[in-house]
C-alpha cells in the first residue's frame, strides 16, 4: 500500500523545501505527477497504522501554514 499526499503552499508560510525535508525525515519521497509526496509502507497496512502517519504529518507541518490531504490506497 502507499500513502500519498498533496500540499497547497501559501505566500506567508514555509519555504518548500523546508517542507519537503521535514517529510523526507517521516519517509515520504517527493515525486512529479498527481500527488506532491509518496509513502511506500511495503506491506498492507490497517486503520492505526495510517492514523499513526497522519498523526505524524498533522505535527510535523504544524505552523508551516500549508494545507495538506492524504490518500491511502
Amino acid at each position: 500500500m502507499k500513502t500519498y499526499l498533496n500540499i497547497l503552499f501559501y505566500s506567508e508560510g514555509a519555504n518548500p523545501v523546508e517542507v519537503v525535508e521535514r517529510l523526507r525525515s517521516l519517509g515520504f519521497e517527493p515525486v512529479k505527477g498527481v500527488h506532491d509526496h509518496v509513502y511506500d509502507w511495503g506491506r498492507n497496512v490497517n486503520l492505526d497504522d495510517i492514523l499513526q502517519i497522519a498523526t505524524s504529518v498533522h505535527e510535523t507541518l504544524k505552523g508551516l501554514k500549508v494545507f495538506y490531504k492524504l490518500e491511502t490506497r
